[in-house]
């Protein structure tokens, strides 16, 4: 199968396209600039070069692609998001979810493209008790004024990917080489630094995902053409208050200190706030089912922790 993977170069991304073409697909990545196109090609993919707000740009690398399916991973996610400011922050990234993805959609039915997948959120579901499986709603009940935007993206994703035919793999709190939580990542640095307290008790629940995992599951996604929307996350669920501490001390980072919500509400603002207290968990039986797939990771336990051996390395 000839796969066009939009995002390629991407936390995701980086470890999909290896992958897709060890298992044999004709891989082509779309990237924004061509100055990225070097590492993609040394692993065997070859490149298009578009922006993909750009309508006929974006046509015109599709065309030149010519794929069978299509994989969106179009995210512009800063390095450092500021709670605070997320609605800033992931503007971009809105656009891309919104209007590139609607230029990428009809690009793929121009071209005849007959597979979608396309990466959501597992993390967006309404606060409830228990784990969210797919058929709960998101949340658009008091839905923290930075977040709503960033979920209005993603509804306007889901929504233009199921119209396609397509699959949207709602992945967890994603970590790997690249990421946030890598050895050298953003958060993994104010961990070390002591700058991550347990706001207002850490009570919200992190369903994780590991990047390979994430790979995995689009290549079950391309092979089983399921349709409609999984939650792609690891098997071990767990509050902000369990695994913080337990990533802190394997980074030989002082243990996270405590803060009450209404004093946190001034440096977090209120998705702060929330994104630590008030996030639902996600099952992930319906992609096992589905995808005939298994986390390789079961368990952020396994992936997570980056040791004060490896930061140092990478201080």
């Amino acid at each position: 199968m000839r796969v066009l993977v939009a995002g390629a170069s991407g936390v995701i991304g980086s470890r999909l396209v290896p992958l897709l073409i060890a298992v044999g697909h004709d891989v082509v990545a779309l990237a924004r600039a061509s100055r990225r196109t070097a590492v993609l090609e040394a692993v065997g993919a070859g490149v298009v070069v578009a922006d993909a707000l750009d309508h006929d740009q974006l046509h015109a690398a599709v065309r030149q692609a010519a794929p069978d399916a299509v994989v969106n991973l179009l995210t512009a996610i800063p390095t450092d998001v500021d709670p605070r400011r997320l609605a800033r922050d992931f503007a971009l990234t809105n656009r891309l979810r919104t209007e590139g993805t609607r230029n990428l959609m009809a690009a793929a039915r121009a071209t005849g493209a007959g597979r979608i997948v396309a990466q959501g959120l597992a993390y967006g579901y309404q606060p409830g008790a228990g784990l969210a499986n797919e058929d709960d709603p998101l949340w658009h009940n008091a839905t923290p004024r930075q977040f709503t935007p960033v979920l209005a993206a993603l509804d306007s994703l889901e929504e233009q990917t199921a119209a396609a035919g397509g699959t949207v793999l709602r992945f967890g709190h994603l970590y790997g080489p690249g990421s946030a939580y890598a050895v050298d990542g953003a958060f993994t640095a104010q961990v070390r630094a002591g700058k991550v307290p347990l706001v207002g008790g850490g009570n919200s629940v992190f369903s994780f995902t590991h990047a390979d995992d994430a790979a995995t599951a689009i290549v079950a996604a391309l092979d089983r053409d399921a349709g409609g929307v999984l939650n792609v996350v690891d098997d071990d669920p767990a509050p902000l208050h369990v695994w913080l501490p337990e990533f802190a001390a394997g980074l030989g980072a002082p243990a996270p200190k405590r803060a009450p919500a209404a004093l946190a509400r001034l440096a977090v603002g209120g998705w702060g706030v929330a994104f630590m207290n008030q996030l639902r968990g996600a099952a992930n039986a319906r992609a096992r089912l589905a995808l005939n797939w298994r986390p390789r990771y079961a368990s952020w336990r396994e992936g997570l922790p980056v040791t004060d051996t490896a930061a140092a390395q990478a201080a």
